[in-house]
């Protein structure tokens, strides 16, 4: 059944196609911190990675992006980047899971705020 699954679906892992291909074709450069692994051709045309689990371009940090996108000829575990002090660490896209941030009085709040700036109109 994983068979079958990796076969025709591309949203699980990589597909049989892209299995191949990297095999064939694939020189590993690195890995990052959340397991995701990338990938380069033998001639340095092109650029990919296989993800460590769900398929999610924002869990791509933008080191690797910058390389993937040929940006920066120098991968990240060659050149890294300077990071500055105040830069968090890379965080994926949490829009639309419970994470996600909401506004003060959003009613998506588990406990939304009370609001003393606003007065609702009252007909007379």
């Amino acid at each position: 059944m994983d068979f079958l699954k990796r076969l025709l679906t591309w949203w699980n892992s990589q597909t049989l196609n892209t299995q191949i291909f990297t095999w064939k074709n694939g020189v590993k450069v690195g890995e990052d911190d959340q397991g995701n692994v990338y990938y380069t051709t033998r001639d340095g045309k092109r650029r990919w990675v296989i993800y460590n689990g769900e398929m999610e371009a924002t869990r791509v940090s933008p080191d690797w992006h910058g390389w993937l996108h040929h940006t920066w000829d120098e991968p990240p575990t060659k050149d890294p980047l300077k990071h500055k002090a105040w830069e968090k660490p890379h965080q994926e896209n949490l829009t639309g899971t419970p994470a996600a941030w909401v506004p003060p009085g959003s009613i998506l709040r588990a406990a939304p705020v009370a609001r003393r700036d606003y007065e609702a109109w009252q007909p007379e």
